[in-house]
């Protein structure tokens, strides 16, 4: 039963992300065209943002979406799997390093009523995110040739 119900807590929370903020971001978002293609991003020398992005993708058998190539790098970037747990603590951490917005409170709500088996990783991912520079001028393109340790340890993101 217990499998059952987190099954359908991540069923929701995929429907939410991408069956319903999907298509209004398509609408309220300027697009600004992701400049790799799974391949190009492969051809990347390994360790930088984006052979790691594409290592990750890779591996978690996903691809990437028109308008979440940014929401993919910070889950690389900032370190947090492509799980249920995952998305929601790097909605906790965007949300202490200042950035409020309807998908990050809406996401950080929904875990917080649905997933109290992670909360300390919830807090723990707020108090990082407090304690990071403020990403909100970071180009998130423009990094994808650059080492990930680097840019980790520029933005004070170490775990």
């Amino acid at each position: 039963m217990k499998r059952l119900l987190k099954k359908l807590r991540s069923n929701i929370l995929v429907m939410l992300t991408h069956t319903i903020a999907l298509p209004i971001l398509k609408i309220v978002r300027r697009k600004k065209k992701f400049p790799y293609s799974m391949e190009q991003l492969s051809a990347l020398p390994f360790e930088t943002v984006g052979n790691e992005l594409w290592q990750q993708l890779n591996a978690e058998n996903l691809r990437l979406l028109p308008y979440y190539e940014r929401h993919d790098i910070k889950h690389v970037v900032l370190d947090y799997p492509f799980t249920d747990e995952g998305e929601v603590s790097l909605q906790f951490f965007m949300l202490a390093n200042g950035r409020v917005s309807f998908p990050v409170l809406a996401t950080v709500i929904y875990g917080l009523v649905t997933m109290p088996e992670y909360y300390s990783s919830f807090r723990k991912a707020y108090q990082r995110g407090k304690e990071a520079k403020n990403l909100s001028s970071l180009d998130w393109f423009a990094i994808m040739q650059q080492p990930l340790a680097e840019v980790r340890c520029q933005f004070s993101l170490a775990k």
